[in-house]
């Protein structure tokens, strides 16, 4: 059974609020860390918002030790990823017993480029502190594959690379009841410096035409504002980087409790989202 009473989450976005709302739900208290000059979140009752600078590690552990927090989660959007970097100094001293750094997507581990070679240096500053930490691998957002696809803007689908390799896919529903239901029910022993894996569907790129019911177009790089961004991201997934079980040092899928949807059993009963769940296909 959990010992962690008190939850602080900084960052309200895609996976923030819903995070946010399904501790709520859980009888724990809740906090959230908002910058101040960001616009005000509807959050549940009962939760507290704390307006903050992020950057300053002191006002931060302040608040932290003013709600006797014991386990903070980043939320922080990818692309910001590296202001959640002064945290690590607030939840030292702030005394915090856990910390949940912002993931929720391909696994990190042994990356060196990019964000989640970031992402990937930010966990390894929090076990340089000396400050127990979890991760959660979540693959894909259910939610967001159609607009990275193309799918929700032409209603076809275009794919950078083969489109061969299966990718994990996780609703953000499932990863927000998932967080709050292990940081709420499993010992401190079972979430302290854990990795876990989860994955809601798994299919390859090439397979979402069928699923879709439309075409497949195979292009080199993604025209657009954020065609970069999606160019990159499926050049990711061809090398099989967006398996939650992915091994980035070995270039391999993981066995046991390292392969992808390894960690889903710690949610027992629980139904996971399809994409066609999702999508009402």
């Amino acid at each position: 059974m959990s010992s962690y009473k008190s939850f602080a989450i900084v960052g309200a976005g895609a996976v923030g609020l819903p995070i946010i709302g399904a501790l709520a739900a859980q009888n724990v208290r809740v906090i959230l860390l908002s910058r101040p000059e960001s616009t005000s979140k509807v959050v549940p009752s009962g939760v507290q918002v704390a307006k903050v600078d992020y950057s300053n590690a002191s006002a931060v552990a302040e608040v932290f030790k003013q709600h006797n927090v014991d386990v903070v989660l980043s939320t922080i959007t990818t692309m910001a990823v590296t202001a959640q970097r002064s945290l690590v100094d607030a939840a030292k001293l702030g005394s915090i017993k856990l910390f949940v750094p912002s993931e929720f997507g391909m696994p990190t581990e042994g990356h060196k480029e990019g964000i989640l070679g970031e992402k990937d240096r930010f966990a390894e500053s929090l076990k340089a502190a000396g400050i127990p930490y979890v991760r959660f691998y979540t693959g894909m957002f259910a939610e967001n594959l159609a607009r990275l696809i193309g799918y929700s803007t032409h209603g076809k689908i275009t794919i950078v690379g083969k489109g061969e390799v299966p990718l994990s896919i996780t609703s953000i529903g499932d990863i927000a009841g998932f967080v709050a239901h292990v940081l709420t029910t499993l010992s401190p022993s079972e979430l302290e410096n854990h990795v876990f894996r989860l994955e809601g569907d798994r299919k390859s790129l090439n397979e979402l035409g069928l699923l879709f019911k439309t075409t497949v177009e195979h292009v080199d790089q993604i025209a657009g504002e954020r065609g970069g961004v999606q160019t990159h991201i499926m050049k990711l997934i061809d090398t099989g980087a967006a398996s939650t079980g992915w091994d980035q040092v070995n270039k391999a899928e993981g066995l046991g409790t390292n392969a992808a949807g390894s960690a889903n059993a710690f949610w027992q009963g629980h139904q996971w989202k399809t994409l066609k769940d999702v999508h009402n296909l």
